[in-house]
């Protein structure tokens, strides 16, 4: 969505790099501090009740696309994990880490698959964040079975965190769309 926009003001290869290179760090900057304002209005349960840091991640993928949406999925929980590690309270903790970007890798591919679509008619924003949803959250039980004879993690334990996840998926199935199409209506606004 964000390319369509910025090819559309005629703007140069290195702008445009500049300026996803900026939103990026913004929506990594963003993953890092929801989660910490969560568990300080809501307490430690807050991460897997709310999933704060999924938030960001999905509206970066819809909005920069599959390459860079990647990059900050990738990028947001190993910031957080080394930023809060730095104070002494590593959020995510250090095995769910690999866990945890994996999923939000996946959260962010799926979500920018759609971004060409979402450029056209910011419906779509629905269907890729429900369906990056899906594959984010079944990647992590996948990757937690696959493994479950190296980690603390059980399939079970996972399936429990993901029922109690329901909430927070449900509300930002809702909230990331209803953000992605405001932001689709400021670049077109500002386009024309």
């Amino acid at each position: 969505m964000l390319e369509n926009a910025l090819t559309a003001r005629g703007l140069s290869a290195r702008t445009k790099i500049t300026c996803k290179t900026l939103i990026s760090a913004g929506i990594v900057a963003l993953a890092v501090v929801l989660p910490q304002i969560a568990h300080l209005i809501v307490g430690q349960p807050a991460g897997v009740k709310w999933l704060p840091m999924y938030l960001p991640v999905l509206i970066g993928g819809c909005l920069l696309g599959v390459r860079w949406g990647l990059a900050a999925g990738l990028l947001s929980p190993l910031c957080s994990f080394l930023i809060t590690s730095a104070a002494g309270s590593p959020m995510p903790a250090a095995e769910r880490l690999p866990f945890m970007a994996a999923e939000l890798a996946v959260f962010a591919v799926v979500s920018g698959l759609f971004t060409k679509k979402i450029a056209q008619n910011g419906l779509w924003a629905f269907p890729a964040v429900i369906l990056a949803q899906l594959a984010g959250r079944a990647s992590f039980l996948g990757l937690a079975a696959l493994f479950e004879s190296r980690t603390s993690f059980t399939s079970a334990m996972i399936w429990q965190q993901i029922q109690t996840g329901f909430i927070g998926l449900a509300l930002q199935a809702v909230l990331v769309p209803l953000i992605v199409i405001a932001l689709r209506q400021v670049l077109i606004r500002d386009k024309e």
